[in-house]
């Protein structure tokens, strides 16, 4: 059953703000870019997930259009970020289908616990490669259908009306890197995440830099521990849950709606402003370093009696 609007957006945010408005988002079947995707649906964008997984992509595709009646979601399965020619091809798709592309979601990742000793370059370089380029790739195919945006938003004349129910067009040209908080203070297991999480807030920085003058915001979210989500799942073990969240600040998980209210913050005319900055959504638990994925396994004792990652479906234990 699709979850109900409190689950994903506060209240705050007026219904239509996003109407005619285009989202293309990678990695859009997860828990968390669903969130952030059903969001922008719900106050009246239509939007595009692609993921690798054809019938997750389509279900959760289907899923997110029951926010907001008449809405337009398109879920493109058999894209692999890597390969620019996927993402290529479905922004192109999504440009046709739905009449352009006005805000990106860089939002498609890769994770598992492993120390470097057990690291192998391969499991190293799938990381990086997922990371770093999939959102290079993601921002190369949809540049030019995000300074389109831009140049038609910029150029066409404001609609005049007195209705107290009008709502002024948001703004377009625009796109958000899901990163993380892991390399602000690393930590053991985390290697392979930190190096490229870092990569990608790079990135964001340079698109800032190079691409503001043309009126196009970079910026980045960077969750902390979110409750719910298949990467708390895959990264934690049952028995630490609760008392990682007593080391966290706010004495909390975070929530999805959280990240997806930090989206709509970003894209919307609220964040006119924001360019080339991270937007640390985590209670402050990356200062105590309270709820990350590893914070179980006992340090430095664990890594100098050379154990194997175990009790957590995203181990790995031979790389």
């Amino acid at each position: 059953m699709p979850p109900a609007k409190n689950d994903y957006v506060s209240d705050v945010w007026k219904d239509g703000i996003f109407n005619d408005r285009v989202v293309f988002c990678t990695g859009g079947a997860g828990t968390i870019c669903s969130a952030q995707v059903r969001a922008l649906v719900h106050l009246g964008a239509n939007a595009c997930i692609v993921g690798r997984n054809p019938s997750k992509t389509t279900n959760m595709a289907q899923d997110i259009s029951t926010a907001r009646k008449g809405s337009k979601v398109l879920g493109i399965g058999n894209v692999d970020v890597r390969k620019y020619a996927d993402l290529e091809a479905a922004v192109e798709r999504c440009a046709r289908e739905l009449g352009g592309v006005d805000y990106v979601i860089a939002g498609a990742a890769g994770n598992f616990l492993a120390p470097i000793s057990q690291l192998s370059p391969n499991a190293m370089k799938s990381v990086i490669d997922i990371d770093i380029l999939g959102s290079y790739n993601t921002l190369k195919a949809t540049l030019p259908h995000l300074l389109r945006s831009v140049s038609s938003s910029s150029t066409s004349a404001p609609t005049s009306t007195t209705s107290s129910t009008y709502v002024p067009p948001a703004p377009t040209g625009r796109i958000i890197f899901i990163s993380a908080t892991i390399h602000y203070t690393t930590l053991p297991f985390q290697s392979h995440v930190s190096v490229a999480k870092a990569g990608v807030d790079a990135m964001s920085a340079s698109t800032a830099i190079e691409y503001g003058p043309r009126g196009l915001t970079s910026n980045v979210i960077a969750p902390g521990p979110i409750g719910g989500t298949e990467g708390m799942e895959r990264l934690s073990r049952k028995e630490d849950m609760e008392r990682s969240m007593k080391g966290m600040p706010l004495g909390r998980w975070g929530k999805v709606k959280e990240i997806a209210d930090a989206t709509v913050y970003l894209f919307s005319d609220t964040g006119d402003y924001v360019n080339g900055t991270v937007v640390v959504v985590d209670g402050g638990a990356w200062r105590v370093s309270g709820g990350s994925p590893g914070g179980g396994f006992k340090y430095p004792d664990f890594l100098l009696e050379g154990g194997t990652v175990e009790g957590v479906k995203g181990g790995k234990s031979k790389l």
